[in-house]
């Protein structure tokens, strides 16, 4: 590298935060990570100033507006435009101030409703994609685009990682806003609290998802830095699938054992069944160490010593 900065854009998120802790066990690293007050990522001159002031070396666009079902379903203008301005200003300045590697951070998200599963990299755009976050995967798509026409026409060595869903310390515990696995546990520990007798969650509890730990996933954006130069997006999973069903009952069985769980189908489910191939990634040599079932706990520990003591 021309120096020893790093920069990780999205530092105060799940993924960021992750990432940042994992480079910081380099001494050799200066990581450089600007808080939303010190850098407003939609200001596209705010973004330029900062990469020419600060020159990094590398850059993890891991930055973006983020959420669960409700929150993409109720506020896709916000996610699509938030996005769009966050991806496309870093990029850009990447490739004026000559950064030398960039990992942009996408999303399973961004595969057809239908696609064949496992989900391997090349069945983007190969048909419609899930109507409830939409927005938010049209925002994702253009992010990878934009990294790999930025390495066809000016030679940038931009690449692209699409990890699957995400659980672990640091996470979105909103019970209407966050991800599925910390919505559960805020919903779980808010009914043992006021002794509800049941929990009702959204759909039937059928779909399949896969689950990956954040710190899996810092590890592997890491591991790409180093070892992946690719065109192509790549696939990061654990390879571990479950029913949101099963899932309920692992978090219920964790947080409050005596709460019922009751189904509301009249909301909707998503994509019936989402699980990548991560053949790739695992072929060049990096395979997942955390499981769900034994990471639920540490999980929950995290939120009850972080965020209710806040």
């Amino acid at each position: 590298m021309r120096n020893n900065k790093i920069a990780v854009l999205g530092g105060s998120g799940l993924v960021g935060a992750a990432i940042k802790r994992e480079l910081l066990n380099d001494s050799d690293v200066q990581v450089l990570s600007p808080s939303h007050s010190e850098l407003d990522l939609i200001n596209q001159a705010a973004v330029d100033s900062w990469v020419y002031e600060h020159q990094p070396a590398q850059i993890y666009l891991v930055a973006g507006t983020v959420g669960g079902i409700k929150a993409n379903s109720t506020r896709p203008a916000e996610f699509l435009y938030n996005n769009l301005m966050i991806h496309a200003n870093i990029i850009h300045a990447s490739y004026v101030q000559q950064v030398e590697k960039l990992l942009y951070l996408g999303s399973s998200c961004i595969y057809p409703r239908m696609a064949n599963q496992p989900i391997t990299e090349d069945q983007l755009l190969t048909g419609e994609l899930e109507p409830t976050n939409e927005a938010y995967a049209l925002a994702k798509i253009t992010g990878i685009k934009m990294c790999s026409t930025y390495r066809e026409q000016y030679g940038c060595n931009f690449i692209s990682a699409m990890p699957t869903n995400l659980y672990g310390p640091g996470d979105n515990f909103d019970a209407d806003g966050g991800h599925v696995i910390p919505s559960m546990i805020t919903k779980f520990h808010e009914a043992k609290v006021n002794n509800q007798e049941s929990v009702t969650l959204w759909g039937s509890g059928t779909p399949l998802r896969e689950f990956l730990h954040v710190n899996d996933l810092a590890s592997a954006c890491i591991f790409l830095m180093r070892e992946y130069d690719g065109r192509q997006h790549i696939n990061i999973g654990s390879g571990e699938e479950v029913s949101i069903r099963q899932l309920s009952e692992l978090i219920r069985d964790t947080v409050y054992p005596e709460c019922e769980i009751t189904w509301d189908s009249d909301l909707p489910d998503g994509t019936p069944r989402k699980l990548l191939d991560s053949s790739k990634l695992i072929q060049l040599g990096w395979k997942a160490q955390y499981t769900l079932r034994g990471s639920i706990n540490d999980t929950y520990s995290w939120y009850l010593s972080n965020i209710l003591k806040k």
